[in-house]
């Protein structure tokens, strides 16, 4: 089914080719859609390989084994599927998912280990074999493509293409990261999100894309939602081939090893902004900012408590400037919160002050601004030094009209 185009979209980035990945898609034919739905890369050997994963305890076996496998540090190959995702499916699922990758790897001449497999789709089937094994055949032998078909091969009910890009000095050496991801509803990551891959031509160790990985989700994908509902099968997996030729960066200690930090949370930080932008039904961005809390991971808490209301996403649905119901969200996170200190604003303009409504309060430039597309929701709780912003879209119809058709 296709659906109507965000008015959020934003245009496909140029992504950069990245030296020692080449993506390739075919249609499997997952669904009765006429679409590619398989996305197959390969990575040149010794690809350092890093990832995060959905904390949803009846995850998929994609996850159970990348969760295993990523602690090898390596990888030669990735595999995404769409329209099935092979969650809650059972010994059947699992051997699915180990034919696609004993078949990559007999073909590449790699540990089975070493192929990442990831689907996305309804919950609960378990994925075709047969559908899985020709498919993968077609996908050996097919002509590489771009970044953007690649995007909208791994897509379900995405309604636009997301890439990202980034770059960093690393010594006397430009390093380019390129990344695709897709999501748009069951977005709640608590660790990670929907499905996203990060490539890059940098020699990084390991250990310290894991640590760039996992430090750039916690301040990204953990603090976006869309439906406060965390998948079966959220995966963001980083790859990086070391073509550029910069001296490996191991620590914070290397040449460039800040830099190229920093540019992974600048890709992580687009790409969560892009998945919310795509949120079902979304016509309006929210940032909600949260200072004055006991620590920062208070703050995020009470940031997505704002961010996961529905009362909160209905009012900014109807460009209602209902402050109250930011009280009772931060009333209800269960964080540190003393209501004559409390402060709320919208797009700069505070409607409450020390627990108090101000006596001259305005609402007229709070309702211009909600009329808007991009929406800012400011919370100052009085407490501490503690910040975040965590990142929603608004709540409507057409949330309910896209999940109820979900498998029709």
């Amino acid at each position: 089914m296709a659906y109507p185009v965000s008015p959020l979209a934003s245009p496909f980035p140029a992504l950069p080719e990245i030296a020692g990945v080449t993506p390739h898609v075919v249609r499997a034919g997952y669904k009765d859609w006429g679409r590619c739905d398989l996305t197959y890369v390969t990575l040149e050997e010794g690809t350092a390989v890093a990832g995060v994963f959905t904390k949803n305890v009846c995850c998929s076996s994609e996850v159970d084994l990348g969760r295993e496998n990523v602690k090898l540090g390596r990888a030669r190959a990735l595999v995404v599927n769409a329209g099935n995702s092979n969650a809650f499916t059972g010994y059947r699922g699992r051997e699915a998912v180990e034919q696609i990758m004993e078949q990559v790897a007999a073909h590449i001449g790699c540990p089975k280990e070493q192929v990442f497999v990831s689907s996305t789709g309804v919950i609960g089937v378990p994925l075709p074999k047969d559908k899985a094994r020709e498919g993968v055949d077609k996908a050996l032998t097919a002509e590489p493509c771009n970044w953007e078909d690649a995007a909208n091969t791994i897509a379900t009910t995405d309604t636009f293409a997301k890439g990202a890009t980034a770059t960093a000095m690393v010594g006397d050496t430009r390093v380019t990261i390129s990344a695709i991801i897709k999501g748009s509803g069951m977005i709640a990551p608590d660790m990670a999100t929907m499905l996203g891959y990060l490539f890059t031509d940098a020699a990084v160790e390991p250990g310290f894309l894991q640590a760039c990985l996992s430090a750039a989700n916690l301040r990204t994908f953990s603090c976006i939602t869309v439906d406060s509902d965390t998948s079966t099968s959220d995966t963001v997996l980083a790859f990086a081939t070391g073509k550029a030729g910069n001296a490996p960066i191991t620590g914070f200690d290397s040449p460039g090893a800040h830099a190229f930090a920093a540019a992974i949370h600048d890709v992580c930080r687009q790409l969560a902004h892009l998945v919310v932008r795509d949120g079902e039904g979304a016509q309006k961005f929210i940032a909600v900012s949260v200072s004055g809390a006991v620590s920062d991971e208070s703050a995020r808490k009470v940031g997505m408590a704002i961010a996961n209301s529905p009362l909160v996403k209905t009012a900014i649905a109807g460009e209602d400037a209902n402050w109250g119901r930011v009280v009772m969200a931060v009333g209800k996170a269960g964080e540190p919160a003393d209501r004559d200190k409390l402060s709320i604003g919208f797009g700069g303009t505070w409607a409450a002050q020390q627990g108090l409504p101000l006596a001259d309060y305005d609402e007229a430039p709070v309702s211009a601004h909600l009329k808007g597309q991009d929406i800012s929701i400011e919370v100052d709780l009085g407490l501490g030094e503690g910040t975040a912003t965590v990142w929603t879209c608004d709540l409507t119809h057409g949330y309910i009209s896209i999940n109820a058709d979900y498998r029709s």
